[in-house]
């Protein structure tokens, strides 16, 4: 075991301080040391979007982030948003959609759709597929994702 360094951020509004290893990725600190499984990991090279969590409010790889990184920054995990109702009409959406199968991979989609929706616009559905581009799945196809999205921004835009 090497050298730790002291970490203290705040996790899905949570203060948080604990002990690190310089080289631990930051999905690895938050499955590992917070048992916050709900950020996979996947290729661990930043191309399948499992491991996506919210800095300071902007989607980044938790696989490609350092942990020392996220020093005096806002987390924001599946959980975080989970937990505060924010994604319960797009989760609702999947589901009516069946979009999801294994579901390895929507945690990082709904993180990512969640970050596309917040920017106020109802996003088209080019916007969602771009948006979509740093997400991989292997199960559904994508088009049932895109119809959650879009039918969850339809919804938010209409309120």
């Amino acid at each position: 075991m090497g050298v730790k360094q002291a970490l203290e951020l705040q996790v899905n509004g949570e203060a948080v301080a604990l002990m690190v290893e310089p080289r631990q990725t930051l999905a690895d600190v938050l499955r590992d040391s917070l048992r916050l499984t709900g950020t996979h990991l996947g290729c661990e090279m930043g191309v399948c979007g499992a491991c996506l969590v919210l800095l300071d409010g902007k989607p980044v790889h938790g696989c490609l982030t350092l942990a020392v990184q996220a020093q005096g920054c806002a987390v924001t995990t599946v959980e975080g948003l989970d937990a505060s109702g924010e994604i319960a009409d797009l989760q609702a959406e999947f589901h009516a959609r069946n979009a999801l199968q294994c579901g390895y991979c929507t945690p990082g989609m709904l993180m990512t759709a969640q970050a596309l929706l917040k920017r106020g616009a109802v996003p088209d559905r080019a916007e969602i597929r771009e948006a979509l581009s740093g997400n991989f799945c292997r199960c559904t196809g994508y088009e049932a994702i895109v119809d959650a999205i879009a039918a969850t921004a339809a919804k938010r835009g209409a309120a």
